[in-house]
């Protein structure tokens, strides 16, 4: 493990950071060089790789604190805090995160309590062999979803305004309690008032009927690269 770079080093941030601090550290490093980002590129494949390995560790108290004492050693096995196992990580939620602002993905509300960003949309298009061979300009029509002008996409009827949900507290989530053999469970889950929004619109815009949104069919240019196998797909931002 001589070789490895310290955790600290690698995300750029002092032994002495917060857990805010390294996970923005990491956030930051997670989009320079997720590889969805540089398709095919193995240096960028390998940075990110070290940011994740460093972030599993360094975002753990009980990790941390092993690494601290031990090293990398802590986790090679050869420590006193035995080998760990790097795969089994769970970073969903800063994932969730990160690929919200790759691709438009809707976990991010804005600063005005606006509407969510679209989810991604999908969409085949068939293209002759010569036109993979050689790329090729390809408009296709889907259904976008557009602000609503009349509400400015908050789904309130103009002159109100949402509020704010009075089962949760404008935290879009709720925890209940179970009786179960081992005692006392707490649960958490979506509001079901405001389906994990926090905020209820009781008088909705007449024009987008409280979506705060508009569909329609539009027509939009895509660039398809030369080589494009069958199955791949091309990535078009701020479009869900």
């Amino acid at each position: 493990m001589a070789d490895k770079r310290d955790y600290y080093e690698v995300l750029g941030v002092s032994k002495g950071a917060d857990d805010a601090e390294i996970k923005k550290a990491f956030r930051a490093l997670a989009k320079k060089y997720h590889p969805d980002m540089h398709p095919g590129d193995k240096e960028c494949e390998e940075k990110f790789k070290e940011a994740q390995e460093a972030y599993a560790v360094l975002s753990d108290p009980e990790k941390r604190k092993q690494y601290d004492q031990f090293g990398h050693a802590a986790f090679d096995g050869t420590g006193g805090a035995g080998g760990f196992d790097f795969s089994g990580m769970d970073m969903g939620d800063i994932f969730g995160d990160i690929f919200g602002d790759f691709f438009g993905g809707g976990r991010t509300r804005r600063a005005n309590d606006g509407p969510m960003k679209g989810a991604n949309l999908r969409t085949s298009v068939r293209i002759s062999f010569e036109e993979a061979v050689f790329g090729c300009e390809k408009e296709i029509e889907m259904v976008l979803k557009d602000e609503c002008k009349t509400c400015h996409g908050t789904g309130a009827k103009p002159g109100t305004s949402p509020e704010t949900c009075t089962k949760c507290g404008g935290k879009g989530k709720v925890v209940f309690t179970q009786q179960s053999f081992f005692g006392t469970v707490q649960n958490v889950q979506t509001c079901p008032d405001c389906n994990g929004s926090g905020k209820v619109v009781r008088e909705k815009c007449p024009a987008c009927r409280g979506t705060g949104y508009i569909a329609s069919k539009k027509k939009i240019q895509v660039s398809i690269p030369a080589g494009i196998d069958n199955g791949q797909s091309v990535r078009i931002r701020e479009k869900g």
